[in-house]
């Protein structure tokens, strides 16, 4: 029996199935009923396939020597097809993956990739649409073999184009998946910087193809092409992508980002991104069975062989890659389970490695690594807690059996070292008592100790959280928490440390170590050294201006700034500038009153200004609000403060509280988002200092002061801030015999 057909022109009134439906996160999820190209009757991949390719038949003979309307017609239509196949539940995949090939030996592969390269900008735009739905692992064997310089040329070409871009960063995202020769090739022609161009733009769809293509680029590039996307500043970009609020591109981008950090050449440049520091916020945030169903784009998985690759990072020493690969094994296990497809797993020789992460003292890597196994039906081995300390004989055992010196295990359990005797063990105990006299193999188990002790979790023993203020002078010193725990240490006796205490009672031996440890506890370059300077001595309040830690602190509201606020991060991090940026507020919502030392620390405050930024502050005179309390702060402590104006409008200055209100008199930069590099070059003038009161407008990028002839008397804010002090509850302070809040500057900031 021949399967129903629908008409082209009918199939173009049938509702296209929607691109994203959350659901629960059943074992088996079904879909909701849709309309699409066929009709509402028993279906099944044979029926379905029939259909569909009579279907693309009709479409692939338009696709030749008709007129531009009809050739665009039949383009939609194919991508109709194939959009519909990946969507159909439980067989989606075979159908799509069966319509693509019929596509490419139809020749209408052939067609599409030469399309890229039309003059005609419709055609060009439709088949790019097309070629980014139909990259299948075959397609993309053709494509890089008959087609690759077109299909890069065009994406190069048309960056600034964003409909272009949406499909091609969507193209880029599916060829990172072919090899490392041809990730080394999309390169070389220009295929990543398209990509990071793209970072910019707050399109949600274009975002997740760069978050995706990343971390496909990351995965399947190898250690070649991981330092081509350090050169160009990858971690850096993946800022904006991995702080989004879409969490399918946040997902990503710290899939991106933590494959990387896994590659020891270029840890220590991954990690001065920061971009490492928002993965960890984002997995004890969800949960990976529901994440798997949350998206459409989730729905059947990744491929065997993306799985394969992504291996080596679930054995990776870097915590956050551990966790976020054992989180993804964990969404897989539960979608290949609904798929029967178990057996993947034993095929890419993923369960041993899911054994011993399960085991690991690494919290979150462990529970999902179990997690995973649990679905496969496979046992969970033996888990180690984190609390290190409270380790007894057996778990020391498994440990060291577990790190590769299983030989040594029984001398562990004939001294009977339990977890506090392990974290105080000495290269000598190790040659002594141990018997562990390689020397090299000595090195090696003392590194493995180390890394142990910055994993472990000290509650137990750490009462006042010494090791927190431990971790935030750096995650290597953390090394040192429980020696000084054990010396009986708390935050409480820190100013009454010496260098003495350091080396002697708690056995740090590198002296450079120590230095950063003292240097922390004396408070060096704290606000509490620039508070002791006289406000009459100008030159000393521009030496402590000059020398705080700090370039820039980036303010921000959290309902719908977080996006220009991390590109702002970026644009400045590349330019030298260092740069804070808080990223725990976006997620508790919560008022930190460490950020006070971080604003009163920084050169320069930048205020980012989206519509509404200001509306909670209003009335608030009771410093409630974060944006307000950040606002106070920097005016308090002289900060060169620039507003950055993103579609936003002053609110009249008289309803602000008073001791916010000269805020609104500072010369300003106008964001325009496609001119985003005439804005950053305005701000980095401001922040130099550089300010040229007669420049005329940028690409609209304009200083609120720029039609003034002379330099506005709020102006003289934007120089060394601590220069004066004045009361914000009072009259505006006089600068030479000049109002800084002058009638013109007024006027012209609200007008």
């Amino acid at each position: 029996m021949t399967p129903p057909v629908m008409t082209v022109s009918q199939s173009k009134m049938i509702q296209q199935f929607p691109s994203k439906e959350k659901q629960p996160p059943p074992v088996k999820p079904k879909s909701p009923k849709k309309k699409g190209f066929l009709p509402d009757t028993k279906r099944t991949l044979q029926t379905d396939l029939a259909a569909f390719k009579v279907l693309m038949k009709q479409n692939i003979s338009q696709l030749r020597g008709q007129a531009v309307p009809v050739q665009c017609d039949a383009l939609r239509d194919i991508l109709h097809v194939i959009q519909e196949s990946w969507a159909t539940p439980s067989y989606g995949r075979d159908l799509a993956y069966s319509l693509c090939d019929y596509l490419r030996n139809e020749g209408g592969l052939d067609i599409v990739v030469e399309n890229c390269g039309s003059v005609t900008y419709d055609i060009q735009l439709e088949s790019a649409r097309v070629l980014e739905q139909a990259l299948t692992t075959d397609n993309r064997e053709h494509v890089v073999k008959n087609g690759l310089d077109i299909v890069i040329n065009m994406s190069c070409k048309n960056k600034e184009d964003q409909s272009l871009t949406r499909c091609s960063t969507g193209i880029l995202e599916n060829l990172f998946k072919h090899s490392k020769d041809t990730c080394k090739k999309v390169i070389n022609l220009g295929g990543l910087g398209v990509l990071l161009y793209a970072c910019r733009y707050s399109d949600r769809e274009t975002q997740r193809h760069c978050a995706a293509a990343l971390a496909n680029l990351a995965i399947f590039g190898g250690a070649e092409n991981h330092h081509e996307m350090i050169r160009q500043n990858t971690s850096e970009w993946l800022f904006p992508l991995a702080f989004a609020e879409d969490d399918s591109i946040r997902y990503y981008a710290c899939l991106a980002i933590t494959t990387l950090s896994a590659n020891k050449e270029i840890e220590a440049a991954v990690v001065n991104s920061g971009t490492l520091d928002l993965v960890t916020p984002f997995i004890t945030t969800h949960n990976p069975q529901e994440f798997a169903y949350s998206d459409h784009s989730h729905l059947h998985g990744r491929a065997k062989e993306w799985l394969q690759q992504l291996l080596p990072v679930l054995d990776s020493k870097r915590p956050e890659a551990q966790s976020l690969a054992a989180f993804h094994f964990a969404m897989e296990a539960g979608i290949k389970a609904s798929q029967d497809r178990k057996e993947i797993f034993k095929e890419i020789g993923a369960i041993e490695p899911l054994k011993r992460v399960a085991s690991c003292p690494n919290k979150l890597a462990s529970k999902f690594a179990a997690e995973a196994l649990s679905i496969l039906g496979e046992e969970v081995p033996y888990l180690l807690s984190q609390q290190v300390p409270l380790w007894t004989v057996q778990d020391v055992q498994h440990w060291v059996s577990q790190v590769g010196f299983g030989d040594y295990s029984e001398a562990f359990c004939q001294f009977q070292v339990d977890g506090d005797s392990l974290l105080m063990l000495t290269e000598e105990n190790l040659k002594n008592d141990i018997n562990m006299l390689n020397g090299i193999t000595r090195f090696r188990f003392l590194r493995e100790i180390s890394s142990l002790k910055k994993a472990s979790d000290y509650t137990c023993c750490d009462p006042t959280r010494l090791n927190d203020w431990i971790q935030s002078l750096g995650s290597e010193l953390s090394k040192y928490t429980y020696q000084m725990v054990r010396s009986g240490v708390d935050k409480n006796l820190l100013p009454f440390l010496s260098e003495d205490h350091l080396m002697k009672d708690c056995g740090i031996i590198n002296g450079i170590d120590r230095m950063k440890i003292m240097q922390a506890i004396r408070g060096r370059g704290s606000m509490a050294s620039l508070q002791l300077v006289s406000p009459g001595n100008s030159d000393a309040i521009d030496s402590a201006f000059c020398n705080r830690p700090i370039d820039v602190f980036i303010s921000y509201r959290r309902s719908n700034g977080s996006q220009l606020a991390s590109l702002l991060k970026v644009h400045l991090q590349l330019k030298g500038f260092t740069v804070f940026l808080d990223i725990e507020k976006l997620r508790a919502g919560k008022f930190d009153m460490n950020l006070l030392n971080s604003v009163k620390n920084a050169k320069n405050f930048v205020l980012v200004l989206t519509p509404g930024a200001l509306d909670r502050c209003v009335g608030d005179n009771e410093q409630r609000d974060w944006v307000h309390k950040e606002i106070v702060a920097a005016l308090e402590s002289g900060c060169n403060i620039i507003p950055i104006l993103d579609s936003f409008e002053w609110p009249v200055t008289e309803s602000l509280p008073l001791d916010m209100r000269s805020v609104s008199f500072f010369n300003g930069i106008r964001w325009i988002h496609d001119y985003q590099d005439a804005c950053v070059e305005k701000l980095e003038r401001f922040l130099h200092g550089e300010v040229n009161p007669k420049q005329g407008r940028t690409h609209d990028c304009l200083s609120k002061a720029s039609s003034i002839d002379i330099l506005s008397p709020a102006s003289e804010l934007h120089g060394h801030g601590p220069m004066f002090k004045y009361d914000t509850t009072k009259q505006p302070p006089l600068i030479n015999g000049m109002n800084c809040l002058s009638d013109q500057a007024s006027s012209d900031n609200h007008g």
